[in-house]
């Protein structure tokens, strides 16, 4: 964790947006945990991202524990942002919501060392449910909500954004060519030389 406040800029290669929570901190029933990202984080999350501008970022979290000493955020993100149509080039807003459901568990201690005697038993290995994915790892302790948020919404964006309504229209083949184009005036030197 820095000194930086939250949305001051932060040392190169911090996440714009940072809430850091202690598995300490959170008590047997539960932390309820609300976030609202400043201007500040929001321009720094759409210039992350390539977009005009992030208007508005809210989550709603509950973090509690989870088998022990690990720790389980679930919740809500809200945005509104202004994203650039791939298509027609214009700027439009959206809306984004996005559940937000983590698990976190401290890494695992380092395995022991295998007997090398030839008739020693194989260690049992732990089942894992396959349709759970596995825990992140809690790092000393602790969790950034913040940065929990801004990757949610970094997954939860569309990579090719089209703004509502816009359709791409292949030309033609027999439709005339722009003799402005760089293309159309190279064709043309060509065919004069």
């Amino acid at each position: 964790m820095n000194d930086e406040t939250p949305g001051s800029g932060g040392p190169a290669g911090a996440a714009p947006l940072s809430r850091p929570l202690m598995a300490t901190e959170v008590p047997p029933e539960g932390l309820d945990v609300e976030i609202v990202a400043t201007e500040a984080e929001r321009d720094a999350i759409a210039e992350l991202n390539n977009f005009p501008a992030l208007l508005a970022l809210t989550a709603t979290l509950r973090a509690q524990r989870w088998r022990g000493d690990g720790l389980e955020v679930t919740g809500e993100l809200r945005a509104r942002l202004r994203q650039t149509c791939v298509l027609t080039l214009e700027d439009f807003e959206i809306d984004v919501a996005e559940p937000i459901e983590l698990r976190f568990a401290p890494p695992k201690e380092a395995p022991r060392p295998r007997s090398r005697r030839r008739d020693a038993e194989p260690e049992p290995v732990e089942a894992e449910i396959l349709s759970d994915d596995p825990p992140d790892p809690l790092i000393g302790g602790a969790v950034d909500l913040g940065e929990i948020v801004s990757e949610f919404l970094t997954l939860a964006l569309d990579p090719y954004p089209r703004k509502p309504g816009a359709e791409f229209v292949e030309p033609s083949p027999e439709a005339p060519t722009d003799p402005a184009s760089p293309f159309a005036r190279l064709r043309a030197a060509r065919d004069k030389a």
